[in-house]
Formats: structure tokens, sequence, C-alpha cells
């Protein structure tokens, strides 16, 4: 009795067990529908990134109407106004930026140009979504706490954040000397990094951190 009670036991544990193996759990795909806005301040950039590879992939050409953003997919078509002018214009996002606090995109030398950015070099926006891509990859996002000249420097504070919160990183901005980013973290959906950077903010007092996407 007691062999065959072992028995159906461990035919019982086995059979669960290669029930889970098929259970498949996903992060659904990020949503971001036209008329998703945001505000905040805009720049712009030229030389040197004109004539570098972009974060998609593709050829900065600083006079085409294309723009970088945070999070935003790339190949998201976003209207982009002037506050202080009213003026407007429509850009793509092909590259990662800007990766200064309280700004929300950067615009090529062609948009700003549009919208009488160039001049002041800063100035408040809103940002519209008015055409997404029609696939997007999984959202990835993190949290950037700095970014260093020095290699040594990013990673004394990369190992750091990372004994803290268990994944932090850095990425390399091809520039004129190189800038290496400090990210922390890998998160499914931007809400999630959200809670991170809080998180770093309220523990570690620093105030440069804010989300990135990964991907």
């Amino acid at each position: 009795m007691r062999k065959l009670l072992a028995f159906v036991l461990a035919a019982a544990a086995f059979s669960g067990c290669a029930h889970k193996k098929h259970v498949r759990r996903s992060v659904p795909p990020p949503v971001v529908a036209p008329g998703y806005t945001e505000t905040g301040m805009a720049s712009w950039y030229g030389h040197p990134y004109h004539g570098r590879v972009a974060a998609d992939g593709e050829i900065y050409d600083m006079e085409t109407l294309v723009a970088a953003h945070r999070t935003l997919p790339f190949n998201t078509w976003v209207r982009v106004v002037n506050l202080n002018c009213g003026k407007s214009v429509e850009v793509r996002i092909i590259d990662r930026g800007p990766f200064i606090d309280g700004r929300i995109i950067d615009l090529s030398h062609a948009a700003a140009k549009a919208i009488e950015l160039i001049g002041p070099g800063v100035a408040p926006v809103r940002v519209e979504v008015i055409r997404a891509p029609e696939t997007a990859p999984l959202g990835a996002f993190a949290v950037q706490v700095g970014a260093f000249r020095s290699r040594g420097s990013a990673e004394k504070m990369r190992a750091s954040m990372a004994s803290q919160y268990g994944t932090a990183q850095l990425i390399e901005r091809a520039d004129t000397p190189n800038l290496w980013r400090v990210l922390v973290g890998s998160e499914p959906s931007e809400d999630a990094a959200a809670a991170l950077s809080t998180r770093i903010r309220q523990e570690t007092g620093e105030k440069n951190a804010f989300v990135v996407r990964l991907n």
C-alpha cells in the first residue's frame, strides 16, 4: 500500500510539473496610440551627431524632420508645437535622448528651425503622437542615473547601483569624447521603470534619474 501511495503521489507531482512547462506568460506590447500628448522642454542637436548612426540604425541627417525621444518606439510620428510661438512641425522618432533631466525631445536642426527653436536652443513644447508604428518590440525600460566622460567614474556608479538594485549597465554614446551612460534595471513597462526611478530618487538622493527605453 505504501509503495502504491508513493507511486500515485510521484505521478501526480510529475503530471503537475509537466503541465506547468506548457504555461507561457508574455508581456503585452507597448501601446502608443495617436493622440497621446506630453509637455516639457525641447532642445535640438546637430554636429557632431550629423552623419553618425542613430539609435535605430539609420544615419542621422540633421536637415531631415527627425527627432530623439527617450521612450517612444522608433518610427513613431509626432507633432511638436512650440508653446512660445504656436508653430508646429511633424517629426519621426529615430534616436534616443535627450539625456538631460527636464527635457522630453531632441529635434533635428531642420525641425528646430521650423518652430523657431534654433536661437533660444530650448523651449516649452507639446508633443502629440499622430501616427504609431504598426509593430513595435516588447517594451524594455531602465532608469538613467548618470552620464560620464570617464568610464572609470561610470563603472564606479554602475557597481554601486548594481549592488543596490540588482541590475545596472553601461551604455556608450559616441561623442567627442565618448560619453558613458549608467542605466539601472530592465523593466517590462514604463510605469514599472517610473516606480524604480522614484525608489532611486528617494533612497539615494539622485535627482537626475529618469526613464529611458532600452529598445
